[in-house]
């Protein structure tokens, strides 16, 4: 069964708790209301998966009847996370995969082991920065000085992204995702990364480095050259995820191990590995909320619900990471020994899984125990129920996260 009535989805994101649970009581598949837009979306592990890989599901968004008849336009604040350049992020089957291979290709198991030495030395270069800055006592905002600096430096040298603009992009990004930024101000950013990004790949073009920007540009063994307009999309969408992500991984894996002392002692004891801590974070309180879009080109019969052609689909990743059926009464419980932990969908499920989830989970699994091994004290500067998320809707960002270091 499915609601007839769509949920409003807060883009304030002020109870995200119960909004997942009014999504997850709703059925497996529903109707929501995405600011003043209606699409259904998807509650339900076993009906992700399903969806994931159902063809008739495209990112295309030509595809979508709203858009096509013009009902949805710029000014729709989320329309900047849909209407997308062409890249592996906006096309399927063949195309898909040919502009995936290069990423795919520079993140296969044996690059990133050669990229762990260079996230410890970033980890150990950012645990420095936060010791200055939370010594005597001070609270420190682990978000700000710790947890976005890393992701976006890993990412920045993956892609050739010079350092110095680093702080640059964090602030467009920001607007970007924000629903708080007036829609205006918001095409504007998505211009300047346009521009920044289309300058960043003719330079490439010009002289090719030892980055993935560049193994985009260049044709090699390793296949064919991009076209301009696929690397900008490319790289643009890839230092948004390869940051966003792994910034609410640490942050929200933090704060979890915190509320739960005891479950800490247990980890901090080897009782429990990091890898299972960072899956268990993952299905609890994963990095993405609500995951924009897929359009249906025919009508989709999902048991007595029928997905209309041309009708848009969202994937609510954290109602699918508490479904009951897979977790049990407990899902709503952070249990890092949770047998289940893994059985989760925060990274996507099919051929648009994150390419970058293998090095989100290499980075967490380096920074965490880093962390508490240099500061097992931490601890939280404000009650948790003083911590709330950014005005961003799609992903699972908390504001700030003030801790003490002693």
């Amino acid at each position: 069964m499915s609601s007839q009535c769509p949920i409003a989805i807060d883009p304030m994101v002020g109870d995200l708790a119960g909004e997942t649970a009014r999504l997850r009581d709703a059925g497996p598949i529903t109707r929501i209301d995405l600011m003043g837009v209606t699409v259904w979306t998807v509650t339900d592990h076993a009906l992700a998966r399903q969806l994931t890989t159902d063809t008739r599901l495209v990112k295309d968004i030509n595809a979508w009847k709203l858009f096509a008849d013009g009902v949805v336009g710029n000014q729709w604040p989320l329309i900047g996370m849909v209407d997308v350049d062409r890249s592996m992020f906006s096309v399927d089957g063949a195309e898909h995969r040919r502009l995936r291979l290069k990423t795919a290709q520079a993140l296969a198991p044996r690059r990133l082991e050669e990229l762990r030495p260079r996230i410890e030395a970033l980890t150990a270069e950012l645990l420095d920065d936060l010791a200055a800055a939370g010594a005597d006592g001070t609270p420190v905002d682990l978000k700000q000085v710790f947890a976005y600096p890393l992701p976006m430096r890993v990412v920045g040298d993956l892609m050739g992204v010079a350092r110095e603009d680093h702080a640059q992009l964090l602030d467009w990004y920001k607007k970007f995702f924000s629903v708080v930024t007036p829609q205006d101000e918001r095409l504007r950013v998505i211009g300047e990364l346009d521009v920044y990004f289309t300058d960043q790949v003719r330079k490439k073009i010009a002289d090719p480095g030892d980055d993935l920007t560049s193994a985009f540009v260049v044709a090699d063994e390793g296949g064919e050259a991009l076209t301009e307009e696929e690397a900008i999309g490319n790289i643009k969408a890839l230092v948004a995820a390869g940051h966003e992500t792994t910034v609410s991984l640490i942050v929200n894996t933090v704060r979890a191990l915190l509320n739960e002392p005891d479950q800490l002692a247990k980890v901090l004891a080897g009782e429990v590995d990091w890898k299972q801590v960072i899956e268990e974070s993952l299905r609890w309180d994963g990095p993405v909320s609500h995951l924009l879009m897929r359009f249906a080109t025919e009508d989709i019969t999902v048991g007595d619900t029928v997905i209309e052609k041309g009708e848009g689909v969202v994937m609510s990743y954290r109602a699918v990471g508490r479904d009951l059926a897979v977790h049990g009464e407990t899902a709503d419980e952070f249990d890092v020994t949770r047998s289940t932990a893994n059985r989760h969908l925060a990274f996507g499920y099919g051929p648009h899984i994150c390419p970058g989830a293998a090095l989100s989970r290499l980075e967490a699994a380096i920074a965490l125990p880093a962390l508490f091994a240099r500061f097992p004290n931490l601890r939280l500067a404000v009650p948790d129920s003083e911590l709330g998320n950014l005005p961003v809707l799609t992903q699972n960002d908390l504001a700030a996260l003030p801790i003490t270091l002693n």
